[in-house]
């Protein structure tokens, strides 16, 4: 038997109940993994509460994670008992053993902890598509980042950093300033006192950016669209403040562009997601990204990292210890 983290109905993180289940054996293309971490990430948030319905209830949160595999199921290739391996994007991560399919599991080299792993695999690939394919990052690019401390915030800074862009991230306190800023981030606002429409326009001497990359939502619009120049990119990829509500697209003045983004679509084809995690494997290998897990909590207590993390009271990346 396993236990996970189960929600039998939509709710608060109350509603989130640590039992025991049934992993089965590995059927046709899949292995049985043993996690050792798994990652806390928004769309958990809208998955339990109902914004993002769940296919059926009772359901298992979750959708990363890093372990060992223990068994291997008929028709596998390319794993083998003892793999330590990782994924991103696979549903019902919240528990200490599961199947998983292989064809979406990714072996992990070595200098690659499990914590880190699972801290990075989806929110360090969404990073990667965000910044190398949904608009491409390069010197002289100019891009505002919404919750640039946050886990994919701390690592897209990072990463464009390293691409020679110019970073705007806004954050809500001087301490997560100091964290995007320490991350690579160019300049920050402060979004408790500082409006940052405005700001932009400061810092870009009235030009705007090139592309906007919002996760927050409902807070951040429409002004994100302010904050871009003629023909820029808005980057909705996350609600974690609600999500935007309908509009015209006559919203989209100057010729902007917007699009709605997801790593399931950018790694649905092996090929893509093996590309997508080699290149962050080779980032963080090469000392030019640095996975900040700075929250862990036992998988029992799912509920208090969900709590902390709505309540915007982490940085970095959270990870569940089974």
């Amino acid at each position: 038997m396993a236990y996970a983290v189960r929600v039998h109905a939509y709710g608060g993180p109350e509603v989130l109940q640590y039992e025991q289940v049934d992993a089965g054996q590995p059927g046709p293309g899949e292995v049985l993994l043993k996690q050792h971490a798994i990652g806390v990430n928004f769309i958990d948030i809208y998955q339990r509460d109902g914004l993002y319905k769940l296919p059926s209830l009772p359901a298992i949160l979750g959708s990363e994670g890093a372990g060992e595999v223990l068994a291997v199921g008929p028709d596998v290739v390319g794993f083998k008992v003892g793999d330590r391996a990782a994924y991103g994007s696979v549903p019902g991560a919240y528990v200490d053993t599961r199947r998983v399919p292989a064809d979406k599991l990714i072996k992990l080299p070595d200098g690659i902890t499990y914590d880190t792993a699972a801290a990075m695999m989806l929110q360090g690939m969404t990073a990667r598509y965000l910044l190398r394919e949904t608009f491409k990052v390069g010197p002289g690019t100019v891009m505002l980042f919404h919750a640039a401390a946050g886990g994919v915030g701390l690592i897209a800074c990072q990463w464009a950093h390293a691409l020679g862009a110019t970073i705007i991230g806004t954050v809500s306190t001087d301490e997560k300033a100091e964290l995007a800023k320490a991350y690579g981030c160019t300049h920050t606002i402060n979004t408790k006192r500082e409006d940052f429409v405005a700001r932009v326009a400061e810092l870009t001497n009235g030009a705007g950016c090139d592309v906007v990359y919002d996760s927050v939502g409902k807070d951040t619009f429409p002004k994100s669209l302010d904050c871009l120049k003629p023909m820029g990119l808005w980057v909705s990829f996350g609600n974690s403040s609600g999500p935007v509500p309908p509009f015209e697209l006559t919203a989209l003045k100057g010729s902007l562009f917007a699009t709605r983004p997801s790593l399931f679509a950018y790694t649905a084809k092996r090929q893509d997601l093996e590309q997508n995690a080699a290149d962050l494997f080779a980032m963080v290998l090469a000392g030019k990204i640095k996975i900040a897990v700075n929250h862990r909590y036992a998988l029992k207590a799912a509920d208090e990292a969900h709590r902390d993390l709505a309540g915007r009271r982490t940085t970095g990346s959270i990870i569940l210890v089974p």
